[in-house]
């Protein structure tokens, strides 16, 4: 939805690498995630899971005036559920009071879009010296099934990380790698010295990255006639991490419910 949404605006490279504040979200992409929580607060936009989004009937019969409006019906609907809980009964009118979002909503918007522990976890990832990252890198793809993984850093080779060995079945494939320490978008340009470097070497290739990939540059690593690259965002990069227990842990808790009506029948 997100790389659509570019393409349409016709955002800039550039401008796609612009942060928000110090990251690891990027402007572009932390203001949609808003718009996608402004759209669901009043009703347009579900989203029944992560990454799951869909117009409803009445996100479908929305007009351009109405879009207009909605960040605005958004904010005080987000007032009126905050007043609803708050105990400071001021007798103000949100309607007429609330121009932004309070902290509090704010993090409830935000919420539905960005899980913290993965903005946590980017800042500790992107903080690592380079060489660390590229170990990273290596453990990931250990804890992935490959096998003989080394890490090269050569200085000047086009920027190969280290190598790597998948085996699939019978069939075995050398898998160069990269990792890039980043905080904004990676671009179409990268893709092409990455694959460039792979040339006549191997043709199967990884890229991972702590920022995102502008979609010039996800077409660039599935275009026709070119051995196509594997790209891992900062986000899926999150998600292998939590998934295999690397440097991150989680712990269930448990949630206890009263039915009160079950005790008046006994």
């Amino acid at each position: 939805i997100e790389d659509r949404a570019i393409d349409i605006a016709g955002f800039s490279e550039e401008q796609q690498a612009v942060l928000q504040g110090e990251g690891p979200t990027t402007q572009i992409r932390y203001r949609m995630a808003w718009a996608r929580s402004y759209l669901k607060v009043v009703g347009a936009l579900e989203n029944s899971a992560r990454s799951v989004w869909s117009i409803t009937e009445y996100g479908q019969s929305l007009n351009e005036s109405d879009m207009a409006a909605i960040p605005a019906r958004a904010r005080i609907i987000s007032a009126r559920n905050k007043r609803q809980f708050s105990t400071d009964k001021t007798g103000d009118d949100p309607e007429s009071a609330i121009v932004t979002p309070p902290a509090e909503s704010a993090k409830a918007f935000a919420s539905t879009n960005f899980e913290e522990w993965r903005d946590k976890l980017l800042v500790v990832i992107q903080s690592m010296p380079p060489d660390k990252f590229e170990k990273l890198g290596q453990r990931v793809l250990r804890e992935s099934g490959f096998t003989q993984v080394q890490v090269t850093g050569k200085t000047g080779d086009g920027g190969i990380d280290g190598i790597g060995v998948l085996r699939i079945a019978l069939l075995s494939f050398h898998v160069f790698f990269q990792c890039k320490r980043y905080r904004g978008s990676v671009g179409a340009g990268d893709i092409r010295n990455f694959r460039g470097a792979m040339m006549g070497r191997t043709d199967k290739g990884l890229f991972i990255t702590t920022g995102s990939f502008t979609p010039d540059a996800k077409r660039e690593a599935t275009r026709d006639g070119a051995p196509v690259l594997d790209l891992i965002d900062g986000e899926t990069l999150c998600t292998i991490l939590k998934d295999r227990g690397l440097g991150v842990s989680t712990r269930q808790v448990e949630e206890v419910n009263i039915d009160a009506d079950w005790f008046s029948t006994i």
